[in-house]
């Protein structure tokens, strides 16, 4: 058997199963390479732009950085000498330029602003497909909301049955969540900066050009600027951090529901896709593989966030270990982001919603789920624990109806056929129609 190298993160063995190939494209060794030859060319060419190098010089350190010239696996051996790899490829850049110009290659920076650079570059980068996939989500969501704005199904709190609500309300419930982390997660990219600061963030190899060098510096990369320096100041990181954290807890709220709903004793919903959803060992399943893979990434999310918060407490001018801490988990984050913004979008998309089923399950109890709804209209009358009483031993009763119409304290108060509008989920479902059409207006807002 022939053995072929794995190209992409999205190759692997395991790791095709938390990832996208899109957004993993913008995140392995050869786009980190990229990203920080970009760094490098940007910085020779605002050094040219501020009169700092010779434009010369800087013609022939961005003819030279280009990513196919370098070896990431070798780089990534050499870096263990200095601790990251910029060490190392600023020497091959160094010496892969003519002569008169070595010189000028990193002029002014240090590893860290050129490292910290290139993540804000492949964090955008990645951000890119994310986004692509969470529109498509956000509009099956909607679909889903609006499609089913009136379709009953059972509310459930503390695992129970509770009371009657609508499908549509619980898919405006997934599509507020997605679109919230979204618009996030997009904010936190737009404000992922260029560092430039040198040694100490003075900047001092520059001289008084220095801002100037970092403006220019930032605006060949489209990135933003700022006002200083952020060494160990690493407030983009954790906004970044917190939006796919919160990116993961959005979709993975909507793969555990659509896991639960989609029990065979539930059966309300199920995810689309032929051939999915199959089992080594039993003929008839069909497993939730979205849902399950959506609800595994999430469940790693956390402790990847809470490691960049960790790291984001950094001493003096430049830290020993905390920007380091953040590198691997940054790309694993924007990895399993990748992973649940396609995956979420596929499962909205195709999803299964059987109504039928719905109804069924909210009338398995025999009306008891409007037993809140019966109490409210008794309540004016005896009041409300006296109310809430009446009802709590009629629907301890076999047959929960029959039980109200032969009890003389209700009947006293509610005739049959109020009795029979209270048990009508149609008229208990408070202002989910309201709340279904406000989700589809804001994200339609959000969208324009």
């Amino acid at each position: 058997m022939t053995v072929r190298p794995s190209s992409s993160p999205s190759d692997g063995l395991l790791s095709g199963l938390s990832g996208n190939p899109d957004v993993d494209g913008e995140l392995d060794d050869p786009a980190l390479l990229r990203a920080l030859l970009d760094a490098e060319a940007a910085l020779a060419r605002a050094g040219a732009d501020a009169g700092v190098l010779p434009a010369a010089a800087a013609d022939a350190i961005v003819a030279r950085c280009h990513a196919e010239r370098y070896d990431p696996a070798a780089l990534g051996r050499a870096a263990d000498a200095a601790g990251n790899p910029v060490v190392p490829l600023v020497r091959e850049l160094t010496a892969a330029v003519p002569g008169p110009a070595r010189g000028w290659v990193h002029h002014g920076a240090t590893s860290q602003d050129i490292m910290d650079t290139a993540l804000s570059l492949v964090a955008v980068r990645a951000l890119g497909p994310v986004l692509r996939h969470l529109d498509a989500a956000v509009a099956a969501a909607a679909r889903l909301a609006d499609t089913h704005r009136d379709t009953v199904l059972v509310g459930r709190t503390l695992g129970q049955q509770a009371a009657p609500t609508t499908f549509g309300l619980t898919a405006a419930g997934w599509l507020t969540g997605l679109t919230q982390a979204r618009d996030r997660l997009r904010q936190a990219g737009d404000g992922q900066p260029a560092q430039l600061g040198g040694a100490v963030g003075t900047l001092a190899a520059l001289g008084p050009a220095g801002p100037e060098v970092a403006a220019r510096f930032a605006a060949r990369l489209g990135l933003p600027a700022t006002a200083l320096p952020w060494h160990t100041r690493r407030q983009p990181r954790l906004d970044l951090a917190a939006a796919l954290g919160g990116l993961l807890a959005a979709t993975g709220k909507v793969a555990l529901d659509v896991g639960l709903l989609a029990r065979t004793e539930v059966g309300e919903v199920a995810e689309g896709g032929t051939g999915r959803g199959g089992s080594s060992a039993m003929p008839h399943k069909r497993n939730p593989v979205d849902s399950i893979l959506i609800g595994a990434a999430a469940r790693r999310g956390p402790g990847l966030v809470a490691t960049l918060y960790a790291a984001a407490v950094q001493e003096h001018e430049r830290a020993a270990g905390g920007w380091h801490a953040e590198w691997e988990p940054l790309r694993d984050l924007l990895h399993l982001a990748g992973g649940v913004s396609g995956r979420c979008a596929r499962l909205l998309a195709g999803l299964r919603v059987d109504p039928g089923r719905m109804r069924a399950n909210l009338d398995a109890t025999g009306g008891r789920v409007l037993a809140e709804a019966v109490a409210a209209r008794l309540a004016p009358a005896v009041g409300r624990d006296v109310a809430h009483d009446l009802v709590a031993r009629a629907a301890a009763a076999p047959a929960f109806r029959a039980a109200l119409l032969a009890d003389p304290e209700i009947r006293a108060h509610l005739s049959g056929t109020e009795i029979d509008e209270a048990l009508d989920p149609y008229r208990w479902l408070g202002s989910a129609g309201v709340f279904v059409d406000r989700a589809l207006a804001a994200a339609r807002a959000a969208q324009a």
